[in-house]
């Protein structure tokens, strides 16, 4: 019997605060990255149980658990404001569509170097754990698998927690449980 998404909420704060989770435990040599699945109609749900309950439980435990949250969709605008090339980006969509904003981007936006530039924004000496948000919002500007696999050299062994507006079940990331991304079989669902 499969769980609402309420009672999967409620079990992120224990799992994550768990020594397991911290430390990289009975992962098998793996490393330590998370998906917390939900359905995607549901993101503001999440978006506010990660801001009213996550995060400040985190921050209220003693020792504190140190996270870092990162929304992509903010890291993706704030590179292209850096780079001059927001007003840019957004007037071609406008003329041009969706469509032809892509492909200019991809080589602004290469998953590889959105990876360094989270390095950059990180010091993992100060963190005990990575939190990505914005994932849907960041779509089709990013690929979540080749992010996730870009992160691999960087996070060490610090944990990493994804939310995820779709569907992850351990082999396949498919975003708004409709979008078959590719393959990506390195990380672990938070709670089934």
């Amino acid at each position: 019997m499969s769980l609402s998404l309420d009672d999967r909420l409620n079990r992120i704060i224990g799992r994550i605060t768990s020594e397991e989770f911290l430390q990289n435990q009975g992962l098998g040599n793996e490393i330590g990255f998370w998906i917390f699945d939900y359905p995607p109609d549901k993101e503001l749900d999440v978006r506010a149980f990660i801001d009213g309950s996550v995060l400040p439980t985190l921050a209220k435990r003693v020792p504190a658990i140190r996270v870092q949250n990162i929304n992509l969709f903010e890291l993706v605008i704030d590179l292209l404001k850096e780079r001059g090339l927001l007003d840019q980006v957004l007037q071609m969509q406008v003329d041009k569509g969706n469509d032809a904003v892509l492909a200019p981007l991809r080589s602004v936006l290469k998953e590889d170097k959105l990876a360094r530039r989270i390095a950059e924004k990180i010091d993992l000496q100060d963190i005990d754990m990575l939190i990505l948000t914005g994932v849907g919002a960041a779509y089709p500007m990013l690929r979540t698998n080749t992010l996730l696999s870009a992160l691999h050299p960087v996070m060490q062994d610090t944990p990493l927690l994804m939310f995820y507006p779709g569907r992850y079940d351990g082999y396949s990331l498919n975003l708004f449980s409709k979008l078959a991304d590719d393959h990506y079989y390195r990380a672990f669902r938070l709670v089934d």
